[in-house]
């Protein structure tokens, strides 16, 4: 490695450990009343005596189907740092494809019957269809919900919109 990689390499250790980007973003947000649940989130564990923190994600959420969905968990760091992550794989497997993600997006939507589904271009046959169906139920992303409609668990809409917006740059 080259002493300017090094060097380059060393102020990115530095910014992140400071919490501020080139840019001047702050990795961690700063104390402000604009930050109520993470305000929360400390209090509630600084009562439970976890030191290494934790992480909050929380929503309410109305669908275009007019379902309303409100939910929210925090965990605490070292639970989740101390997990076996190879657990969550198949979970994140599921989301891993562009088919099984149209397909949460718009069964979200509305359109639940695998014949609705399965009419969409793009999406391949019937077939691969319920191929990704499957995967998806398997992982715990969709149930049935009666003969040839599916949906995504009240407990999934809102970690789903989560994993969605944290996916982005």
């Amino acid at each position: 490695m080259k002493l300017e990689e090094r060097v380059a390499a060393l102020e990115r250790r530095i910014e992140a450990l400071e919490g501020v980007d080139r840019e001047g973003s702050r990795a961690v947000p700063p104390e402000d009343t604009d930050f109520w649940a993470l305000e929360g989130l400390k209090a509630k564990l600084a009562e439970s005596e976890a030191a290494d923190g934790g992480v909050l994600f929380a929503g309410a959420v109305r669908l275009p189907t007019n379902e309303r969905y409100e939910w929210q968990q925090a965990l605490p760091a070292g639970a989740l740092l101390d997990e076996d992550w190879s657990d969550a794989a198949e979970s994140f497997a599921a989301l891993g494809h562009a088919v099984r993600m149209r397909l949460l997006r718009e069964i979200l939507g509305g359109r639940r019957a695998v014949a609705d589904l399965a009419a969409l271009d793009g999406l391949g046959t019937t077939g691969q269809v319920y191929h990704h169906l499957r995967q998806l139920t398997s992982a715990g992303w969709l149930h049935t919900a009666g003969r040839g409609r599916y949906e995504v668990p009240p407990g999934r809409v809102v970690p789903l919109l989560v994993a969605l917006a944290a996916s982005r740059p």
